[in-house]
């Protein structure tokens, strides 16, 4: 075990882990931010998405020894209440059915964004290739990010 600082949500927290924990054990168990979620444990479901220095990341595939100073945000420090345009879009376009991968494809949605305010479809299904949804949702989820495109900070 090791002592870690780890800048969470605008949060300097500490924690006691093995080196080699991935960054996404570190958050649900030791931090108890439950939004990103375990899905394949290879990075390839994108259920665990969060941003790290703005970035995606799937937080299974990063270690909190290789995490070193960088910014992490979860789905919990998106928007203090919610109210992030691509929460909101979410919300308007009923893109949720089980829930399950909605975190994950909403901070995937958010590094676009941030990186590109007005993605074309190609742009979207570039990004979320790597993201599954069991629901099949895809459409939704394309018009919500298009929905918050411009609007998203």
């Amino acid at each position: 075990m090791a002592l870690f600082k780890i800048n969470v949500n605008g949060s300097q927290r500490s924690v006691d882990v093995a080196p080699d924990m991935p960054l996404l054990w570190v958050l649900r168990d030791e931090l108890e931010l439950t939004g990103s979620k375990y899905g394949c444990g290879i990075g390839s479901c994108g259920a665990c998405t969060v941003l790290v220095d703005g970035a995606e990341q799937q937080s299974c595939q990063i270690s909190i020894s290789q995490l070193g100073s960088k910014k992490v945000t979860t789905i919990e420090g998106l928007s203090k209440d919610g109210n992030h345009p691509l929460q909101k879009a979410w919300v308007e376009h009923d893109v949720p059915q089980c829930g399950y991968c909605q975190a994950g494809q909403i901070m995937a949605g958010a590094a676009l964004l941030k990186k590109n305010p007005h993605p074309t479809d190609a742009d979207i299904d570039d990004v979320f290739q790597g993201h599954i949804c069991r629901c099949g949702t895809y459409q939704r989820i394309r018009e919500a990010i298009k929905a918050a495109s411009g609007a998203a900070k």
